[in-house]
C-alpha cells in the first residue's frame, strides 16, 4: 500500500493550476500581514524554487513586490541571475517594474491570475518582456480577484 502511494505521487505531474494555488497561498499570507495580497512562486523543472509575497509595508520598500522577492530568491537558489528555464506564477499581472525585471531574468514563462488594467505590463503599447517569454493569463482569475477586492474593501 505505501509503495503504491509513493509511485502514484511520482507519476502525477504538477500543473499550472497547482502552482497558481501555491501562489495564492502566498497571497493569503500577505493578506494576513496587511500587505496587498499578491503572491508568487517560481518553478524550475517542476519544482518550486522560490515563494514570495508582497513585503512593501513590512520593509517600507515600494520595490518589494512579490515578483521581485521571488526573482531574488530564485536567482540565489540557482546561483545565477538568469531564470531561462523557470516559470513565474503570480496572482496579479506584474506591474511595469516587475515586467522590466522579468525581462532581465529572461524568464521562460509568466502565468498570472488577475489582470491589472491600470498598472500591468500589458497596459503598455509595446512588449517589455523578453522576446522568448511566454505569457498565460487568467488562471484562477476569480480567486485572485476576490482576495484583492476583499483586501481593499476592508481598507475602505
Amino acid at each position: 500500500m505505501w509503495f503504491r502511494y509513493i509511485c502514484l505521487m511520482e507519476i502525477i505531474p504538477f500543473d499550472d493550476t497547482y502552482f497558481m494555488k501555491q501562489a495564492l497561498l502566498q497571497a493569503k499570507e500577505a493578506f494576513e500581514k496587511d500587505e496587498v495580497p499578491v503572491g508568487a512562486v517560481i518553478v524550475c523543472e517542476n519544482q518550486i524554487i522560490a515563494r514570495a509575497h508582497n513585503y512593501t509595508e513590512r520593509l517600507n520598500d515600494v520595490t518589494a513586490h512579490a515578483e521581485m522577492q521571488a526573482f531574488t530568491a530564485a536567482a540565489d537558489y540557482l546561483g545565477g541571475k538568469y531564470l531561462k528555464e523557470c516559470t513565474l506564477y503570480v496572482t496579479l499581472e506584474p506591474c511595469i517594474m516587475c515586467g522590466g525585471a522579468a525581462y532581465w531574468t529572461q524568464l521562460k514563462k509568466i502565468v498570472y491570475g488577475a489582470k491589472d488594467e491600470k498598472r500591468g505590463f500589458s497596459s503598455l503599447s509595446e512588449n517589455i518582456l523578453h522576446p522568448k517569454t511566454e505569457i498565460d493569463s487568467g488562471l484562477l482569475q476569480e480567486e485572485c480577484m476576490k482576495l484583492l477586492s476583499d483586501f481593499f474593501k476592508n481598507k475602505r
